[in-house]
């Protein structure tokens, strides 16, 4: 099996583990919740986004890892991290919402624009990540999913139970 294919393999085995995760033990947790309390979770996961600044960090990937997908990568993770910081912060206040439509729609583009990059725009071969295959191939994919939870409970109204 060839690289790239052994790579889709794990990202998709990825999807379907986490997915059932998801289904199973994450949504029925949250989905009772009032909005805000449901989204401290998922906001205080995504402040570990700062873990994308090892796309950065020689020795770690390797050095023909393409700038034009690393730099985009780390530093558009770590806005996400501090984006969700913020989030997590001002849910305190009536700005709260607002800022976890920001984080999530930032945070989300960013995943997608980052695969798009890797896949598409240069080429990534799975190799260049070294150390780092454990961020796109297990990470990205239930930041994904916590994302499309967050669009969900953001979507609904904030009410106490949801089916």
């Amino acid at each position: 099996m060839s690289p790239q294919a052994l790579f889709g393999t794990c990202v998709a085995f990825s999807f379907v583990a986490w997915g059932i995760i998801a289904a199973q033990y994450l949504w029925p947790a949250l989905r009772s919740q009032p909005r805000a309390r449901a989204l401290r979770p998922l906001l205080l996961f995504h402040s570990f986004r700062f873990i994308g600044l090892a796309f950065l960090v020689p020795g770690v990937v390797s050095p023909d890892l393409p700038g034009a997908f690393a730099r985009p990568a780390a530093y558009g993770d770590l806005i996400a991290a501090v984006l969700a910081v913020l989030a997590l912060a001002g849910l305190q206040s009536g700005l709260g919402i607002g800022l976890v439509w920001v984080f999530n729609l930032w945070g989300s583009a960013d995943l997608l624009y980052a695969f798009y990059q890797g896949v598409v725009g240069v080429g990534l071969e799975p190799g260049q990540l070294r150390a780092a295959y454990f961020i796109p191939t297990v990470v990205v994919p239930l930041l994904l999913i916590t994302h499309g939870l967050m669009f969900r409970l953001l979507l609904r109204r904030d009410t106490a139970i949801e089916n």
